[in-house]
């Protein structure tokens, strides 16, 4: 019985060193952006979240407005 244990985890260690070696491997492949694209897509983000947040904030307050005039 102890045997068949062993050979679990056996396999199971050597399928995990499988998949870290193949991680690697992909890890290997990707193209990481240098500090001059961080920046741009950094800047990219932080200007879409303001627009997108003073859009909503404009429908927010047309909304509220509209119904304050229901409401009376």
């Amino acid at each position: 019985m102890a045997e068949a244990a062993t050979g679990k985890v056996t396999a199971w260690g050597q399928r995990m060193a499988r998949f870290f070696r193949e991680v690697r491997a992909e890890l290997g492949k990707v193209i990481w952006p240098n500090r001059s694209e961080i920046v741009t897509y950094t800047g990219v983000v932080i200007v879409s979240v303001l627009l997108v947040s003073a859009l909503i904030w404009v429908v927010d307050s047309a909304i509220s407005q509209l119904l304050l005039l229901i409401i009376k």
